[in-house]
Formats: structure tokens, sequence, C-alpha cells
């Protein structure tokens, strides 16, 4: 038919069909495109879509693929899904691979749409991309009858190791990841280094031990990749692994909820003597707040350590300048788990929780705690502030020599060398936060370009509503609470050291109360309330006085006229009634002059005959035993024995000879 890109010659066409394995192919439906040929002299008969992209144009041309088209149909869906799914994990060098046998035939296709034959384009391609003629026929029979877009996992190379995997000794591979996956400083070839030792004991030669990347590939073969991170480096590595949790705060609105923790700065500070403590240099903490919905910092102040009187001063200057909000976040450290902030809270994971407990100031200005988990920073956002903050403040040239650096390995040249004092410390920090506050720019969530100080003020003109601090508020913000037991007699409170009374707490001696003070001045009054919440009295502080004060003994002798006045007009108004009174009102009981006989007699033996025994008393019973004593001894007592009580009486007893001198 002189089809284009076919031979004139039966033979070449039969070298071709022999090459490309025409007998050997399948169409899409899996059923083979070649047969044998039933007339005489054999061969086969091969389908139509066999032939060449020329040829079967030529054909199409002379309409003669009318009863063919099913079989020349293109695939619409690819035909190697299995293949694709094997092809995306292998690795770069494969898919490299390739990538450039496909770059190859799709040369030779180009030649052959510029008229080239088949031959020659291969030729051709052959001597530009340097390999042989063998190599791309070889590659163009691994693309026939696969669809376009499936031509790269077709092509890529399926090479296959030869031989048997060399088996290791499971004692020594039980060996090797034991003493490897564990803590501590060990390597692989530390631990094959070991392993080898061990064979040793076992009476395996170094020489027939596996080399150590042998006890690698098949330790991370089958150990997972979590399971050695756990073993090696701990849960906290390993929960490093998981994706952070990702929370929107859009649905928040400014002061309804805050986020509280402290910072420790990096900066010698020289702190003045108080408190009975001379002046000294140190570092210093800041406990600070954060408005969660603008990421405004409401609410700070700094102290020495970080504690619970420091927690309470933050707490009110956030109150005393934007409000009271509704929800807080806090960790569970010292000073804000602290019964004195958050007492009455539940599962605050420190400290015993009772019921009778009192109520910190934070429950009892209605907040709601949140309490973040143990070790975990991701979970306050405010942790991802104090970065900042501290690079504007220790990097201030005012606080030049007085860093101290990140950590002690990162101590700056002029470590030591000066300490600044606490009010610049001070000074500095409000200058940052109202830089923080104020930058715009910001690309938060919420923030969207704007400044934290111009997020926080929208929402409130949005009408954000917020809980104002009374005066009320802020006086219990300066109090802590705490239960005390009362003197059991007097009622009075001891509170370290201090002495407190009113004659309230009389009626309250030996009983649980609730005292709150101002730990700052321990000299002032403190309130007393019951345990229920009922208020009592404010008992002033006892002070002491000198043994010969006489203007405090008359003072104490008018306290106590008064107190025996008060209470004894106290019982008169009781109105009860005199002894004389109540003898004529008690009735007496009538004596039975009936004796009850026993219905049950129990004999009486006497202890001689038929006589019955009389009871002696303890004279009779003495002189009695001592007659019968004196009666039975061969010769008379003398004046050092002594006596012994036996049955029969007394008996006497010699004191032992003393040794001669």
């Amino acid at each position: 038919m002189n089809l284009p890109g076919l031979a004139s010659k039966r033979n070449r066409v039969v070298e071709i069909a022999t090459r490309q394995g025409w007998a050997e192919r399948f169409n899409d439906a899996g059923e083979p495109v070649a047969r044998p040929r039933a007339g005489r002299g054999g061969g086969f008969e091969y389908h139509v879509s066999l032939l060449p992209t020329e040829s079967l144009a030529e054909l199409a041309k002379r309409g003669l693929l009318e009863g063919a088209e099913a079989g020349l149909k293109t695939p619409s869906e690819p035909t190697c899904r299995a293949d694709w799914t094997w092809f995306e994990v292998q690795t770069a060098k494969i898919k490299d691979e390739a990538a450039r046998r496909l770059r190859a035939i799709q040369t030779i296709e180009m030649h052959r749409q510029s008229g080239l034959g088949q031959n020659a384009a291969v030729a051709l391609t052959a001597r530009d991309m340097k390999v042989s003629a063998a190599t791309l026929w070889a590659w163009l029979k691994l693309t026939q009858g696969v669809a376009v877009a499936d031509r790269l996992p077709a092509l890529a190379p399926r090479r296959k190791g030869g031989g048997v995997e060399a088996s290791i000794d499971p004692r020594l591979t039980q060996f090797f990841n034991s003493y490897f996956l564990r803590p501590g400083p060990q390597g692989l070839e530390e631990s094959h280094r070991r392993t080898v030792e061990y064979a040793a004991t076992l009476g395996i030669a170094a020489s027939d031990v596996p080399v150590c990347k042998k006890f690698t590939r098949q330790m991370r073969r089958d150990i997972p990749a979590d399971v050695i991170t756990l073993r090696r480096e701990g849960v906290e590595a390993l929960m490093k692994k998981v994706p952070p949790q990702i929370r929107t705060r859009s649905g928040l609105r400014a002061m309804q909820a805050v986020n509280i923790d402290g910072h420790k700065w990096d900066v010698f500070v020289r702190i003045p003597a108080r408190n009975g403590q001379p002046e000294r240099v140190g570092r210093v903490m800041t406990v600070m707040i954060q408005d969660l919905y603008s990421n405004k910092i409401v609410g700070w102040r700094t102290g020495e350590t970080e504690s619970a009187v420091l927690t309470r001063f933050a707490i009110r200057h956030m109150c005393e300048t934007h409000g009271i909000p509704e929800e807080i976040t806090l960790d569970n450290g010292r000073a804000f788990a602290s019964k004195w902030i958050s007492g009455g809270a539940k599962s605050r994971f420190r400290f015993k929780i009772r019921e009778e407990e009192p109520l910190g100031i934070l429950p009892l200005l209605g907040m709601k705690i949140h309490w973040a988990k143990p070790h975990h920073g991701q979970a306050k956002p405010i942790e991802r502030m104090f970065g900042d903050l501290e690079q504007r403040v220790s990097g201030d040239p005012r606080c030049q020599g007085a860093f101290t650096g990140k950590n002690p390995t990162a101590k700056p040249e002029d470590y030591a060398t000066r300490a600044i004092d606490l009010e610049l410390l001070e000074a500095l920090i409000a200058q940052a936060v109202a830089e923080y506050n104020a930058r715009s720019g910001r690309k938060t969530e919420n923030a969207r370009g704007r400044s934290f100080d111009q997020t926080f003020a929208d929402s409130l003109a949005e009408g954000a509503p917020v809980g104002r601090a009374t005066p009320e508020h802020l006086r219990m913000l300066m109090l802590t609470a705490e239960n005390i037991r009362t003197h059991r007699d007097t009622g009075a409170i001891a509170l370290h050291g201090n002495s407190y009374h009113a004659p309230e707490l009389t009626a309250l001696a030996g009983q649980q109360v609730v005292i709150r003070f101002d730990p700052d001045n321990l000299h002032k009054e403190v309130s007393v309330s019951k345990i229920t919440g009922e208020f009592v009295c404010v008992a002033p502080i006892r002070a002491a006085i000198g043994f010969y004060d006489q203007t405090a003994a008359k003072d104490r002798q008018r306290l106590e006229a008064n107190f025996k006045k008060s209470t004894r007009a106290a019982a008169k108004a009781q109105n009860l009634l005199s002894a004389a009174r109540l003898s004529d009102l008690v009735t007496e009981v009538p004596l039975s002059a009936d004796t009850p006989e026993p219905s049950v007699i129990r004999p009486v033996r006497s202890r001689r005959g038929g006589q019955a025994a009389q009871p002696m008393t303890g004279h009779a019973l003495f002189r009695e035993s001592f007659s019968a004593a004196m009666t039975d001894l061969a010769e008379p007592v003398r004046p050092r024995e002594r006596f012994k009580l036996l049955d029969g009486g007394l008996a006497p007893q010699s004191e032992p000879e003393r040794p001669k001198k």
C-alpha cells in the first residue's frame, strides 16, 4: 500500500514488529492486538492501531479506518494510574531520568513531524543526546500503547537490586537499637562499636558483624521516626512534631478576655533597701497583662520577684486604667495560683483545694479563670510579646554595661560593669509599653494594619461593654484574704506575729474565719468575716506594751471591767430563773418502799467447814496474817527483815548479804 512510515519490504516490517514487540501488546480493554494467522504460511496478524502515526493518517485519508475506530480511540483517562502512584514516591534521581527519556521521545517525534523517517529521527536524536540508537528504540517501546499524559511514569527506570539481603542476628539488632534509642550523647558509630563488643561475648567475630549503615537502615525501616524521637529526645520533642493549634480571636472584643504572665529582665538593677534588707544588685520581674482582642498591654507592675502581691498590683493597675475584664488566662505559677489571687477556682494544678477557702480577688471581681497548659508557652499569646519589649529595654544605651545576656553562655563583653537604678528601668519599661501599643502597621488578625491602641479604641467605640472598677473594688484589690482559726478562749487572731482582737470575736472563739488584710501594712486593722461570708467586724491590732507601763495597765483594767459589765448585762437580759425559783419548780421523785425479790438464788459456800465467810476489814486482815507469820517462825524476826505477802499470809524476806570490804 506504500504507506508512509513503513518499510516497503516484508522482512523489514517483520523486524520492526519484532523489535517493538507487537505480538505482546494489548489494547485498553486488555485484549491482545496480535493473533496467529489462520491461512497458509502462518505468521501473525496485527491490529491497525500498531502502525506508525503517519501510516494511520494516510489510511484515514483513504477512508480505510472506519471499521477500526474502536481500536484507534485515544483513551480519555490515563491508563497508568498505578504507575503514577508508584512514581510519586520515587527519588528525585529516578524522576530526573524519566524526564530525560521523555525529552528524547519528544525530540524524535519533533524530527518525524519535520519530515524525517523513524530511523533518521532516532539516529539524529541519539547523536544529539549522546545515547545509542538501541537505547532510544527501547525507550520508544516503553511508550507504545501508552497515553501521552502517562509517558513519564512509563519511562521511569525500574532497576531492582540483585542478590539476597544480608541478615543480622536478632540479638545484635536488639542490642544496637536499645543502646542507641535512649536519652544520651551516644551516636550511631558508638552504638555500632558497642554492638561489636557485645557480639564478641556471643562468639560472633567482628568481621561477621554488619557495618553501621546496615544497622541504621534496618532500624529506620523497622522503627517509626516518631518512636525514635520519643526514645531519644522525650515527650516534649515528640509534641513539637504536632502542628500547633490555630485559634482565632476575631470573635472577641476589647477587654473581654486578657492573659497575664511575668518576665524577668536581662538587666542588672540596683534594688533599694527596704523591709530590713540592704541595697543590692539583681534582676527584677515585671507582671504584665495583655488584651487578647487587640494585643494591647493594659496593665503592668515591676518588683523584685513574681509574687501574689505584685500580681495584685498589676491587676489593680488594669482595673483602675481600663476596667474589669470578663475572662482571664493564666498559668499555674505560684504568683497566679495563689489563694490570694485565684482562691476558690477549680483545677488550678497547684495547692490543695478546700471548699472553705476564701475567694481570691479574681473570683471576687467575677472574672472567669482559664488555666493554661503547664510548660506550654503557646497557650498564652503574651509570651511572644516579651522578646520585642526586651530588645527595646535592654538595648537602650542607658542600659549599656548592665545587660546580662540572654543566657549564661551569651554574656556581653562589658558584662556586669554597671547597674541601673530601679526608677530608670521602670521608666524604660513604660516607654517601651507605650511604643509597643502605638506602633502602626500591625498584621494581626484584628489589627489589619492599625496599631494595638487604635484597634483597642475602635472596639470600644463599637460598643464593647467593659466593667468599671468602683473605689470599693480598688480597695478590695489592695487586701488579701486568708483563713485563720481564732484563739479557742479569747477569739483573738494571730497573723505573722501580730495579734488582732475585737469584742465581736469572742463569740467566734476556736472557729475558722476569713480575714482580709493589707500585706504591705500589717499594723492596720483587719476585716473579719465568717466562713459563710457574713461580715463580723474590723479587728484592730493589739500592740505589745512595756512590762511596767501603768497607763496601759489601767487601760487593760478598764477594758476588763467594761467586758464584765457588758457580759453581765447581756446575761441579765436573758431573763433566766434563779436557783431558788428552780428548786420550787423541780418535782421530787417519790421513793419506792417495795424491794424486788430475785428470781434466781446463788449459793454462797463457806471457807472453813460450815461457817460462812465473814467479811474482814483491811486492818483485821493484816493483824491475822501477821500473827500467823509470827507463830510459824522458829526464831524471832530481826528488825532488818522484810515481809512479802504469800497465799497463807506474810513471810519474812531477808535482805541479801552485803559483800565484805
